[in-house]
């Protein structure tokens, strides 16, 4: 019995389905995630203290982010529908309706409230950054440079959506991508040099000092980013070659590994919170090594003299306990 293959685009089809089914994966992992950050944090610290203020802040960031990834996500999945079902008719078929998505206003919608939860979880990157560099000026530049370069490219994107542009053809896409991998690695190399001079300071003020939890973070904060870079540099890839097939595939769970990034950074942060109450309870003169929030942030500025902060050795105590108040301060912003 012969097989009847018909003349269509079977790869970007095929690109269609699997990464919805891909996004489907990614979301449910997200939403795993999103459910175990609003946990963490809503939890109430140990001995009857109030939340912290922060943490409401996370948590109503948390909540936004993924109403708006779920709106994004929701909205593809219906029109992965539509593709086959409601729309099997439409002229040019499933290859015609993928190619001019923007079509259709839903899909709109959609790129809306994606590009809206990407600039939000790129804002809590610049904050952080801004915090542990003890908002110098040095970084705030380039920083809000790129941020609102990327923000600028999205307008340039949407606009051009809105008008029926096809989205393969909007090069401007390729732009905004480029501005997204710049200021996530910028971020990243920043806050990886800053707690890096922390810890050189920390150990040359104190020969004992525990740097597990600064190295701890450091690799945290180099994974979480490394997996959203490489997503999105194949996604660059992928748009730049016009390979629509992969670009699709990217395209419908790009949003889900950035939450997916941030929140594991969120959780680890919200959940070391308990064990800081232990360390300032404790009579034995050593440094904390967990992670916790604080409000406000005092970090040592490059080139200070650390180690004369130290003190007497009848001073120990005390001049450590400066030092943890800093050192939990830069953990509390990554």
């Amino acid at each position: 019995m012969s097989s009847y293959t018909p003349q269509t685009d079977l790869p970007l089809e095929r690109s269609r389905l699997i990464g919805v089914i891909l996004g489907g994966v990614s979301y449910g992992a997200y939403l795993l995630l999103t459910v175990q950050a609003v946990i963490a944090l809503m939890q109430r610290p140990r001995h009857g203290q109030k939340i912290a203020n922060n943490h409401r802040t996370l948590l109503c960031y948390t909540l936004i982010t993924f109403a708006l990834t779920t709106i994004n996500f929701a909205i593809n999945t219906k029109y992965t529908e539509m593709i086959w079902i409601d729309l099997r008719n439409a002229p040019g078929g499933p290859v015609a309706l993928i190619e001019n998505e923007m079509q259709y206003r839903i899909n709109f919608v959609a790129i809306c409230c994606g590009y809206v939860a990407e600039w939000l979880m790129q804002a809590l990157l610049l904050y952080r950054c801004f915090v542990i560099w003890n908002w110098e000026r040095d970084v705030i530049i380039p920083m809000a440079a790129l941020y609102i370069g990327m923000i600028a490219a999205a307008v340039v994107v949407l606009v051009q959506a809105g008008t029926g542009t096809p989205f393969y053809s909007i090069n401007t896409m390729i732009v905004y991508l480029a501005f997204q991998v710049a200021h996530t690695m910028l971020y990243t190399i920043l806050v990886a040099k800053r707690l890096l001079s922390i810890r050189g300071q920390m150990k040359a003020a104190l020969a004992e000092y525990d740097s597990g939890t600064y190295d701890t973070i450091i690799l945290m904060v180099i994974e979480s980013a490394m997996a959203y870079t490489v997503f999105i540099i194949i996604f660059i890839v992928g748009f730049a070659v016009h390979s629509d097939p992969l670009s699709t595939l990217c395209f419908l769970s790009v949003i889900q590994v950035q939450g997916i990034a941030q929140l594991f950074i969120i959780i680890r942060v919200a959940r070391g919170r308990a064990a800081t109450h232990e360390w300032s309870t404790r009579n034995a003169p050593a440094a904390p090594t967990t992670l916790a929030f604080a409000g406000t942030t005092s970090i040592p500025a490059e080139g200070t003299n650390v180690a004369q902060a130290a003190g007497s050795e009848q001073d120990s105590v005390s001049d450590l306990q400066s030092y943890s108040v800093s050192a939990k301060s830069a953990e509390a912003n990554v």
